[in-house]
């Protein structure tokens, strides 16, 4: 296969291609990381920033070697600058509105009415959580309420925590969160938990309260939790309650196969079941997973494998 030439590669980024060996769609940590193994075998690459993100309320980033405690905005500051470096990737601020299989690839409809071609495309536009109707909950998110116990549960060690949603998912919950915090109160959502349910729940040494949740709010440097009749102190809640969804349409539009999570089904290097279609991140897994598993390792290196599967394909006459 035909390298590109010294002056291909060092071409500005931003005139970009007829078409890019590939339109990586999304910039968090799977899209950086494949823009980042695209770049350095100086492969044509196209890098969407919508500006929105999963993470985009955390203030920090934890269970990342070398960076944890990380600022996410940080995180992605430093990734872009470092992808500046490589003249084979373009970033362009702006998200994707639909993806399209046209001769030899894919075209991607942008948000400013601008369409970009490339022979595949990665899919990292992540997912977002949808959480249960408690007033006050959204304000808290990422700040004083989590759902990930491997991201936040260390900075509760020691304290007391709130956990909202149903009893299976706060059982779960319970047994990561157990031996770290100092005492763990479960609130249900909307319906209270059946005699059977509340027994389990303080047989795991949780206390159960009888009134679902009306509310959160901030309280000092935690969380004040109201029910009906009584209010709570907390440092700090974890949502058992919460669903995800994808943030954009794509897996619809191009009728991607997925699994019974709601996720796009991969295989070991990202290829989605529609040729030159890759996906990395929260928003998909290999069937022999239960679910996405959301970290910013693992969605990197997703991405790492998603770009690796992309060059392999490049290879092939």
């Amino acid at each position: 296969m035909k390298s590109q030439t010294e002056d291909e590669r060092k071409r500005d980024p931003s005139e970009g291609p007829h078409m890019y060996d590939a339109i990586v769609i999304g910039a968090g940590p799977a899209g950086l990381q494949a823009a980042l193994t695209l770049g350095r075998m100086h492969r044509s690459t196209l890098l969407l920033d919508s500006g929105e993100y999963r993470n985009g309320t955390v203030r920090h980033m934890h269970n990342v070697v070398a960076n944890d405690g990380t600022p996410p905005a940080e995180f992605r500051a430093t990734a872009r600058a470092q992808l500046a470096e490589y003249s084979d990737v373009a970033i362009r601020d702006v998200g994707a509105q639909t993806v399209t299989a046209i001769d030899g690839g894919h075209s991607v409809m942008l948000a400013d009415g601008d369409a970009v071609d490339a022979r595949h495309v990665i899919l990292a536009t992540g997912v977002a959580d949808d959480l249960p109707s408690v007033p006050g909950l959204q304000e808290l998110w990422g700040t004083k309420a989590f759902s990930c116990p491997f991201c936040d549960g260390h900075e509760h060690a020691g304290r007391s925590i709130g956990i909202l949603g149903p009893a299976p998912r706060a059982e779960h919950l319970i047994g990561l969160l157990g031996r770290i915090v100092s005492d763990i109160t479960v609130f249900p959502v909307e319906a209270t938990f059946t005699a059977d349910e509340a027994r389990t729940l303080e047989e795991l040494g949780a206390r159960v309260s009888p009134e679902p949740v009306t509310a959160v709010a901030p309280d000092a440097d935690g969380v004040r939790v109201t029910t009906a009749s009584t209010e709570h102190s907390v440092a700090g809640v974890f949502v058992a309650a919460a669903s995800l969804r994808h943030r954009a349409p794509f897996a619809d539009q191009l009728g991607l196969q997925m699994l019974p999570s709601g996720s796009i089904e991969v295989d070991d290097f990202g290829r989605t079941s529609l040729p030159g279609v890759y996906a990395a991140g929260d928003l998909a897994h290999r069937a022999s997973l239960p679910g996405p598993m959301a970290s910013v390792l693992l969605a990197a290196a997703a991405g790492q494998m998603a770009a690796v599967g992309v060059i392999q394909s490049l290879m092939t006459p």
